[in-house]
């Protein structure tokens, strides 16, 4: 006869198996269940090929969400196909310098963020596998883009790759017209180089080359004596040199005994001075001599008069003697007319 199986005995395994499961769970999800997770919207251009759920969302090099979401939608405003990307962002992940945490799961400051220039974009995570991460970084040069009509709908604008924005440039670009430029190129490089002139140029430029030569050769032989040659030019050039400061060193020497001569406290200055100022006394005095009202002038007029009657006396004398040359001895005698 079967024993009958203890209801308190199923219970509790039961109970055990449901604490393992929950147990379980909480260690491979860890403290996720009990987060806030907050997601945005991005919307990129081309195909997201590379990118799937799960990839790692980065903001500024570190890890701060996952993507999980990918979908395919319409931008009706120019009526192209884009891809919406919904991630999850984990909260409070950005430090200040001051440790307070930035919330991204707030719109308002989402907002600011987006204002300074955050932008998505995909990014390489792997050569080999080719797989995509999404990346979150300031570009404040590149305006924002809002695909989304919905207000209600945090989204963050996003901005084209660098494969991106080279194909879009190279699809604009007139590869015709360049082809055809480079094609007539080459043909006017073709009747250039076929001319005889083109084909003759290596001899020419051999021959240059040789005369080149030749010239370098000569220069080589005479440039030993013309070097020595300036050397000595260089040396008796430094002799000179050499006796013109000297001469300037003598002739500062004798400007500054000049200088100390012709000082106004100099001895030569004062004996100068001394010398001028008695010259000039001296014609003073000459200048009083010879005033007409002055005593020796009126001295001098006398003796001048008195010597005027002198030699009248001695002429009227010496024509005695020659008419009488006896007078001398007898006297004048009176000369009787006839």
């Amino acid at each position: 006869m079967s024993r009958k199986a203890d209801p308190t005995l199923i219970g509790i395994f039961v109970l055990g198996a449901i604490a393992l499961a929950v147990t379980t769970i909480l260690l491979v999800a860890g403290d996720d269940w009990f987060r806030k997770h907050s997601q945005h919207l991005l919307y990129f251009e081309g195909a997201a090929h590379g990118l799937q759920v799960g990839a790692p969302v980065v903001f500024l090099g570190v890890k701060v969400g996952t993507v999980k979401k990918i979908q395919l939608g319409l931008d009706e405003s120019n009526h192209q196909f884009v891809v919406p990307v919904t991630i999850e962002v984990e909260p409070q992940v950005v430090r200040t310098r001051s440790g307070e945490r930035i919330d991204l799961r707030d719109r308002e400051t989402l907002r600011r963020l987006v204002e300074r220039g955050l932008r998505a974009r995909l990014r390489l995570q792997s050569i080999l596998t080719g797989q995509l991460y999404v990346d979150l970084d300031f570009h404040p040069d590149k305006p924002a883009r809002f695909v989304a009509a919905d207000p209600a709908v945090s989204e963050i604008p996003t901005i084209r790759t660098a494969v991106q924005e080279l194909t879009r440039k190279l699809e604009g670009f007139p590869m015709d017209t360049f082809l055809a430029d480079v094609m007539a190129i080459g043909a006017s490089l073709s009747r250039t180089l076929d001319t005889p002139e083109t084909r003759n140029l290596p001899k020419r430029m051999d021959a240059t080359l040789k005369h080149l030569e030749s010239l370098a050769a000569r220069l080589d032989a005479k440039s030993g004596p013309i070097l020595e040659e300036t050397r000595a030019d260089l040396v008796e050039m430094k002799k000179a040199l050499v006796a013109a400061q000297a001469a300037m060193a003598r002739l500062e020497g004798a400007a500054d005994r000049v200088g100390a001569l012709a000082g106004a406290d100099s001895e030569l200055v004062r004996n100068l001075t001394q010398a001028s100022a008695e010259l000039a006394g001296a014609a003073q005095t000459v200048r009083r001599l010879a005033e007409s009202e002055s005593p020796t002038v009126q001295h001098a007029n006398q003796a001048l008069k008195e010597i005027a009657r002198a030699a009248e006396a001695l002429r009227k004398l010496a024509e005695l003697l020659e008419q009488q040359p006896d007078a001398i001895l007898r006297g004048k005698r009176k000369v009787e007319n006839p």
